[in-house]
Parts: C-alpha cells; sequence; structure tokens
C-alpha cells in the first residue's frame, strides 16, 4: 500500500498546485478587467492624467483588498470546516473503532482492492496513524497541509495588484493621444495571455476561453468608455 498512497499524495499536491495557478490567473485577470473598464470609462470623460492616476490607483486598492478580504474569508470557513470534520473523525475513531476500520475497509475496497487485502490495508494504516487515514481517504484532507487563509488572502491580493498594474500604467505613461488604443491593446493582449493560460491550467480548449476572455474584456471597455464619453460631454 505504500506506493499507492505515496502516488496519491503526489497527484493531491499537483491538483492543490493548480488550484493554486488557477486562482492567480483569474486573480490578475480581475484586475486587468477592473481597473482597465475603470481607467477607460475616466478616459472617456477627462485626459487629465492626474485623474486618471488617482482613479487607477483607487480602483487598485480598493480591489484588491477586496479580493483578499474574500479570500481570506472563504478560506477561513473552508479551514474550519476542515477540522470540524476532522474533530469528528477524532472522536468516532475513539469512540467506535472497529466500525471505523471497517469503514476504512469498505472505502479502500471501493476503490478496487479486494476485501481481503483492503481489510489488510485498512489495519496497517490504522496502526500507523488512523487519523490521518481516514483523513485522506474517507475526507479528501491532508491533516498537515490544511488551507490557509491568510496565503489565500496574500496571493488573491497580489495577483489582483500585479493584474491591475497594466492597464494603470498603460493608461498614464503615454501621451495623452496614445493613451486610449496603447490601453486596450496591451489589456487585450494580456487577457488573450490568461485566457489561454486559463484554459491550459484546466485542461481545455484555449481557443474558446480566449475569445471570451477578450471578448468580455473589450465590452467592458467599451461600454465605460460609453458612460464616461457622455457623462464628460454632459459636463457631470
Amino acid at each position: 500500500m505504500t506506493e499507492p498512497t505515496h502516488a496519491e499524495a503526489h497527484r493531491g499536491s499537483l491538483g492543490s498546485r493548480l488550484n493554486w495557478l488557477r486562482a492567480a490567473v483569474l486573480g490578475a485577470n480581475d484586475g486587468i478587467v477592473s481597473i482597465a473598464g475603470l481607467v477607460v470609462g475616466v478616459a472617456g470623460a477627462t485626459d487629465d492624467r492626474s485623474a486618471l492616476l488617482t482613479a487607477g490607483l483607487a480602483g487598485l486598492l480598493a480591489g484588491s483588498m477586496s479580493m483578499a478580504a474574500g479570500e481570506y474569508v472563504s478560506v477561513s470557513t473552508q479551514r474550519d470546516s476542515e477540522k470540524a470534520a476532522l474533530a469528528l473523525e477524532r472522536r468516532e475513531l475513539r469512540e467506535q473503532p472497529e466500525a471505523e476500520l471497517a469503514e476504512l475497509a469498505e472505502l479502500l475496497a471501493e476503490r478496487g482492492l479486494s476485501q481481503e487485502v483492503a481489510r489488510e490495508a485498512a489495519v496497517q494504516l490504522t496502526e500507523r496513524d488512523a487519523l490521518r487515514a481516514h483523513a485522506r481517504v474517507e475526507l479528501g484532507i491532508d491533516p498537515d497541509d490544511l488551507t490557509n487563509p491568510w496565503h489565500a488572502a496574500w496571493a488573491s491580493f497580489l495577483a489582483f495588484t500585479a493584474g491591475a498594474l497594466l492597464p494603470l500604467l498603460a493608461i498614464v505613461l503615454p501621451p495623452a493621444d496614445w493613451r486610449l488604443p496603447v490601453t486596450v491593446a496591451s489589456v487585450l493582449a494580456a487577457l488573450a495571455g490568461t485566457g489561454w493560460s486559463s484554459a491550459r491550467l484546466g485542461a481545455a480548449a484555449p481557443g474558446r476561453a480566449v475569445l471570451r476572455n477578450v471578448g468580455g474584456g473589450a465590452l467592458a471597455m467599451g461600454v465605460t468608455y460609453l458612460v464616461g464619453s457622455l457623462l464628460g460631454a454632459a459636463g457631470v
């Protein structure tokens, strides 16, 4: 049983890393679209560099903090659920060890082992570390590697900030006549990259994901620019 358990742990670690990468890509994508829509909308109303920079920085800080707080709350809830599940499993192992042993054997048998081998494997895993065996086989949890809300919060904060910096710099650095085309071109190129990356991480065809990403970003910038232009023309 040592080799299959070892391989399963590696698959779990790989899946966890892929989830973090996917979350980072999506966080960066949110930063790109959110701040691009914001600064392009403001650019429709004014070409003042200070106004564009102020709006972009305010949106970047608000968005990154919101993402970090939301991720912290979400992952904290998940961690609390994992701890509660482990506490319940620990109590069941203490109060009804034979029933838990039979349950573990049944779970192993459902994975393709014969009843005899599953029973023997369950006995050996229980003797080695009963809680860890049940946590991994029954709950799909590694008790030594619970989700960390601070890691998730910082990852979301940094991913959103990295994505948001691109449209912010693109709108304030070029000369006034070039700001809008440079921003639109750089944002659409970045969205194509994040769409391709998210599709590849999910083992999906990238073409449709890229089109969705680029189309959504273009629509967001078009709508906010139109609204900004109308408000600017109205003197609001």
